[in-house]
C-alpha cells in the first residue's frame, strides 16, 4: 500500500559520466549528502522526502517525460536530441536551473586539408557528404538548415576517428578542442552550446508537495552556484569616512555596518563579485578602508 508520503516523495535523477562529480560536489556543498549503498545505483541521500537512482543523462530526459521519473540532470544537448522522442509522451520537460557547470559546444569539424579553400568540405565524385555523429537529430536538424547535400552517419563513440575515410566531417561534442585538433580536425561550425541544467516533469510540478520541495531545492542550488562567484569583503573605516565608503562599495542590498569598540569607527562587511577583487581593494584604500579581510563564501540566498 502507498502511503501518502511515499506518493510525495521525489524522485530523483543524478547523471553518471562527465557530469556526475561536479553534481555530486555542489550538493554537497549545498549541505546535501549522498551515502552509497548495497545497491550502487541506488545511492542513500540525506535530503528529506527525496529518493535518488544514477542514470545516463539521456535516460534521465527520457524517463522524465515518462513521468517515471520528477527531476534529473541533463545537458541541454541531450534534451535538443531526444525532443522528437519524448515529443510523444504527456508530460513535458520544465528546466528549474541551469548550473552552467561543465560547459560544451556541439561543434562540426573536418580534416584541416579539405576545408583549405572552402568552409565545407567538397562534395566528391558527386556523391552527398557523409556527417558522421552520435547525435542524430542534432546532425539531421543542421543539415537541413545548411541545405548541404549531406547524409548522417551514425556512430558509438570515438567519433573523431571517422574523418577522413569513414566520413568527410563530424559533428560532436567538445570542450577544448583538443581530441579533435590531436585527429587533424578544425572547427567550421557552432551547432549549439550545452552545459548541466537541472529538469523536472510537468507531471511533478502539478503535486503541490513535489513543486515545494523541488523548489526548495533550486533555492539550495542557486545559493551555492551564487556564493562561487562571490567573496566576503570586510573592512574598518572612519566615522567620517563611512558614507563615501559606501558609495563605492557594491553589495546585493546595503552592506552590514556596526559599531568599533571604544566608538573607534566602523566595522563594514559586503558580499561582492570576486572578479571585482583587483579593482575593489585599491578603491577600498582610497576611500579610508583598512584591516581589509577578504574571505570565501559558501552560499549566498537573497
Amino acid at each position: 500500500m502507498t502511503t501518502e508520503s511515499q506518493q510525495a516523495t521525489v524522485h530523483l535523477g543524478l547523471p553518471k559520466g562527465r557530469m556526475h562529480d561536479n553534481v555530486i560536489k555542489l550538493m554537497s556543498e549545498a549541505g546535501i549528502s549522498l551515502k552509497k549503498s548495497a545497491r550502487g545505483y541506488r545511492p542513500d541521500i540525506t535530503l528529506e522526502g527525496f529518493e535518488v537512482k544514477i542514470l545516463k543523462p539521456q535516460n534521465i530526459v527520457t524517463m522524465l517525460a515518462a513521468g517515471t521519473r520528477d527531476a534529473g540532470f541533463a545537458g541541454a544537448d541531450w534534451v535538443s536530441e531526444l525532443s522528437a522522442e519524448i515529443a510523444g509522451h504527456d508530460h513535458e520537460l520544465v528546466e528549474l536551473l541551469d548550473t552552467k557547470m561543465d560547459p560544451v559546444r556541439i561543434v562540426v569539424a573536418a580534416p584541416r586539408e579539405s576545408v583549405l579553400d572552402s568552409r565545407f568540405p567538397a562534395p566528391k565524385d558527386g556523391r552527398p557528404l557523409r556527417v558522421a555523429s552520435e547525435l542524430e537529430q542534432v546532425s539531421k536538424q543542421w543539415i537541413a538548415r545548411t541545405g548541404l547535400d549531406a547524409r548522417f552517419v551514425r556512430t558509438y563513440g570515438a567519433t573523431e576517428v571517422f574523418p577522413p575515410e569513414d566520413a568527410d566531417m563530424i559533428i560532436d561534442v567538445t570542450q577544448t578542442g583538443a581530441t579533435l585538433e590531436a585527429n587533424g580536425l578544425v572547427i567550421i561550425d557552432d551547432v549549439m552550446t550545452s552545459a548541466t541544467r537541472l529538469y523536472a516533469s510537468s507531471r511533478a510540478l502539478d503535486v503541490p508537495e513535489k513543486r515545494r520541495k523541488l523548489e526548495e531545492l533550486v533555492v539550495l542550488l542557486s545559493s551555492v552556484l551564487d556564493a562561487r562567484g562571490r567573496v566576503l569583503i570586510d573592512m574598518n573605516v572612519a566615522e567620517d569616512q563611512l558614507e563615501a565608503l559606501v558609495k563605492v562599495l557594491p553589495c546585493m542590498r546595503e552592506p552590514t555596518v556596526s559599531r568599533l569598540h571604544a566608538q573607534r569607527g566602523y566595522a563594514v562587511r559586503v558580499a561582492a563579485p570576486q572578479k571585482d577583487l583587483p579593482r575593489l581593494v585599491p578603491l577600498i584604500k582610497q576611500h579610508g578602508g583598512s584591516d581589509i579581510v577578504v574571505s570565501q563564501v559558501q552560499q549566498v540566498v537573497p
